[in-house]
């Protein structure tokens, strides 16, 4: 009876807490969701509907209790291009079919590849979204106007008037400021809340005395938001092989890229919380989402690693801090349109940068000596690849350098001793790993011109890896042979002769 009392006390303690940090999570939501949708082009509202879904849907199915997914400036970026070419439709039949290749991810258990993204890999792809991000705010501070040359009208985009842009930059700094000196007070409402009410009421006081007309959420969406329920919609298109050539680049590099981001919000919430979440079944949660998501008319969305931190920190640990932030959301959209319509551009810019100097890793600046050269190098060439490419590639270009790096370095370490016994034969000791990156320097270390007739490859110290280092053992032995010489495999390892005898049929080699 007691121990029924404890766990039910347990369980009101969770449920207050999850319910009061849902709460929190949905009023963060509002101006990011917001944001993201300048970063893709796509009204607000459907960026905040988003939110709705994806966090509800995920947070049902997740694999790691207490993350938070919403609509992200990452999978924004991804499929601007595509929604500023094809439209809204091709959109919502992207994130479909990202939402199907995060679920056969998950369900293949694909998941557990995510291990091999080395942490200058990690530190590469967030320092490059946060340049992208950086970059993608600074079109806000442009505007068309139309110039006469030669008798033709022309649309030229140019910088606001100076005063128009200091007044801008002033918004920008102010919400910024209050950004990262609010929570030194206080952290029981989110600071980018705050900032975002307090520089709405500015401007709205500026606007009022005819001061400044600053540009709003309204006049971005070019209406007023008015809230709604996300509705059911299948996309407006013809399946055919030309749209899914359109669709499939961007639907695949969005559901890697969705994955990232989930993969490292788990590994941050995992050592928060000193807990273990199921990466797999995350990926296969954060596809249900993406799935549902593309049929309710919305951007597509991933783990947020700042939200989850908040939601975390707040007291949230189990799937009802999702579920809450979800409905507290759709609320917020259904009744405070009007106060979502007055919110200033300058103000979700500056919310903007302070995501940046949250995503970029300035520790990545100061290591010094403290790394190794190589890892500097991934860091810098996955930053570049992550602006001038896509966030997808530069993760998969990581992985690939630094496999290419670890084997070079690797393979540098093979050391080959050699002596000769009683009865003349020569012995090559071989310490160290035998792979295809160190097979070059594995064959360079025999003589055969001057060698004994008689010679011995001992394993003892060695170690041999794959169908290299059985090639380069077989081109050797042939070596020998040719010169007369005899050639002798000896003391080979467990795994090492069970490879060796494997292959048998298709070498020469000799064991002894």
């Amino acid at each position: 009876m007691n121990r029924l009392f404890i766990l039910l006390k347990d369980n009101l303690r969770y449920f207050k807490n999850d319910t009061l940090s849902g709460m929190t999570v949905a009023l963060a939501l509002i101006p990011e969701a917001i944001a993201f949708a300048f970063v893709a082009g796509v009204t607000p509202l459907l960026s905040l509907q988003t939110a709705v879904v994806v966090v509800l849907v995920a947070s049902v199915f997740t694999g790691r209790p207490g993350m938070i997914s919403a609509s992200t400036a990452a999978i924004a970026i991804v499929l601007a291009p595509l929604v500023a070419e094809y439209g809204l439709e091709y959109l919502f039949a992207t994130v479909v079919l990202m939402g199907i290749i995060q679920v056969v991810l998950g369900i293949t258990k694909l998941g557990k590849f995510t291990s091999i993204i080395p942490h200058s890999v990690v530190l590469g792809f967030l320092n490059g979204l946060a340049i992208v991000i950086f970059l993608a705010q600074w079109h806000q501070f442009q505007v068309d106007t139309t110039v006469v040359v030669n008798g033709i009208e022309t649309i030229v985009t140019a910088w606001l008037p100076m005063i128009d842009m200091g007044i801008m930059l002033g918004f920008v700094f102010l919400t910024m400021a209050i950004i990262y000196y609010f929570p030194k007070f206080t952290k029981a409402v989110p600071s980018s809340l705050v900032a975002i009410g307090v520089v709405t009421v500015v401007s709205i006081f500026l606007v009022k005395f005819d001061i400044y007309h600053l540009i709003t959420v309204e006049h971005f969406a070019k209406g007023k938001l008015v809230g709604a329920l996300p509705g059911f919609h299948i996309p407006s298109l013809t399946v055919s092989l030309e749209m899914l050539r359109v669709i499939f680049p961007y639907a695949f590099i969005a559901s890697l890229v969705g994955l990232a981001e989930a993969a490292l919000t788990l590994r941050v919430i995992d050592d928060m919380t000193e807990t273990k979440g199921n990466v797999n079944r995350e990926f296969f949660a954060q596809g249900i989402a993406n799935f549902v998501n593309g049929f309710t008319g919305g951007m597509g969305g991933a783990a947020m690693i700042g939200q989850s931190i908040v939601n975390i920190e707040s007291g949230g640990r189990t799937r009802w801090s999702g579920v809450v932030a979800g409905i507290s959301l759709l609320l917020f959209i259904l009744f405070a349109g009007p106060l979502i319509n007055a919110i200033p551009l300058a103000s979700l810019i500056g919310l903007m940068f302070m995501v940046v100097v949250s995503t970029f890793k300035w520790e990545s600046l100061k290591y010094g000596h403290g790394i190794p050269k190589q890892d500097y190098v991934v860091i810098a060439i996955v930053s570049l690849v992550t602006v001038f490419a896509d966030l997808a590639t530069a993760v998969i270009v990581g992985v690939l350098l630094s496999t290419v790096m670890f084997a070079w370095e690797k393979g540098k370490r093979m050391e080959v001793h050699t002596s000769i016994d009683k009865k003349g034969t020569k012995v090559y000791d071989v310490f160290g790993i035998v792979f295809f990156g160190s097979t070059v320097n594995f064959k360079d270390v025999f003589d055969v011109k001057s060698d004994p007739d008689t010679i011995v490859l001992d394993l003892t110290h060695a170690r041999i890896m794959d169908f290299s280092a059985l090639e380069a053992i077989d081109s050797v032995t042939k070596k020998y042979a040719l010169a007369g010489k005899k050639f002798t495999v000896t003391n080979p390892g467990k795994g090492c002769k069970v490879l060796l005898d494997n292959a048998k049929n298709i070498t020469s080699i000799s064991i002894k």
